[in-house]
């Protein structure tokens, strides 16, 4: 090899030893500069750390605490009787089935009263009378029965679980858009007669009812000036809801009211919308409504934002009735009710169609 070629071999050799350096030079630099910012940076990281892992906590903490059937204290172990509100049907299926499962030691029996229709009133009588532990009711107790229980040595308490509305149902043939509330309470104290008086065809108005003694739900309210006054003539008295809807769908010009939840789901009726004026109505169903055509396929669900929110006008709250009286009855009422407002118990509500109030 010449002198020439030699420098050439040197001066590469020399190149690639440089390039080489500076490679590792600045693999060299970028670890260095690296390893320096991650340690700048380590005290966020453990901080940030600390926060993701303190927020987790804080939400373990909160998913452990919402209440649970299990979470109840003092609840009886015996066999309990209990009854009233056929609006709470689905309430007793779903719920208190529920409620049996995951508190096996509790045993609740549902007891029809004997010669009435089952209903808020006469389940209220038969807790007054000792054959009930408590009572289901869709509807405020009234002066009486408190002063029927004080006279008995005990008071009764009521204690809201959920609420409801009363929805009006007719026919389905009927053509009318609605009723106001004072239009359908004229209706029953037989004040108005015909259905062209509220804006529909010319067809007389039979309207359907419980017995006011009997009655789960109400349209005139304890501080109304109609309380107490009697049902006009033409009404024509259901044992139940049941009955009343099977009436409905051979009646045209039939009306019925009762709890939302039971009525407005039925195939064979139709649910008016109720407003306090005839420019406010608001149907007790989600719109758009299910015609009877497309029902059982479809049914018509609850309003439970109108009924939320107040906007919906007759409301029917539901209570668990106790009997204050220091014993083995005020307890299970007390831990019954207790469980419904339970978070677990208060979704289970919700799921039955009702709108809960926690």
């Amino acid at each position: 090899m010449d002198n020439t070629n030699q420098k050439k071999a040197l001066i590469n050799s020399e190149i690639a030893l440089f390039l080489r350096g500076l490679i590792i030079g600045k693999v060299l630099t970028l670890m260095v500069i690296g390893g320096l910012l991650w340690w700048l940076l380590k005290p966020n990281l453990l901080s940030r750390n600390s926060v993701n892992s303190s927020s987790n906590q804080s939400y373990k903490t909160v998913s452990n605490t919402a209440s649970s059937f299990q979470t109840v204290a003092d609840v009886p172990t015996a066999s309990f009787n209990y009854g009233g509100s056929t609006a709470w049907a689905s309430i007793r299926q779903l719920v208190d089935s529920q409620i049996q499962s995951d508190r096996p030691e509790l045993q609740l029996r549902y007891v029809d009263p004997v010669n009435a229709s089952p209903g808020s009133s006469s389940g209220i009588r038969m807790l007054l009378d000792g054959k009930l532990d408590f009572a289901q009711s869709s509807r405020p107790l009234t002066d009486e029965e408190q002063a029927m229980a004080k006279a008995r040595g005990f008071t009764l308490e009521q204690r809201q679980v959920g609420m409801d509305g009363i929805a009006v149902v007719v026919n389905p043939s009927l053509k009318v858009s609605g009723l106001t509330v004072d239009q359908l309470q004229q209706i029953y104290l037989g004040k108005i007669t015909n259905w062209n008086q509220v804006g529909g065809p010319n067809l007389p108005i039979t309207p359907l009812s419980q017995r006011p003694e009997d009655a789960d739900t109400v349209i005139f309210p304890s501080n109304s000036d109609l309380k107490g006054q009697t049902l006009g003539s033409n009404v024509q008295y259901v044992y139940s809801t049941t009955e009343a809807v099977r009436q409905l769908s051979k009646i045209p010009g039939g009306v019925y009211y009762g709890s939302a939840r039971s009525v407005v789901p039925q195939c064979s009726v139709k649910a008016l919308p109720l407003g306090q004026t005839a420019g406010q109505l608001i149907p007790p169903y989600r719109e758009p409504m299910v015609s009877p055509e497309q029902c059982p396929r479809q049914r018509n669900q609850l309003n439970t934002e109108a009924i939320k929110n107040g906007s919906y006008p007759i409301i029917a709250n539901l209570f668990v009735i106790v009997k204050q009286n220091k014993g083995q009855e005020q307890k299970i009422g007390n831990a019954y009710a207790n469980l419904l407002l339970t978070d677990q118990g208060q979704r289970a509500i919700e799921q039955a169609g009702f709108v809960g109030v926690n």
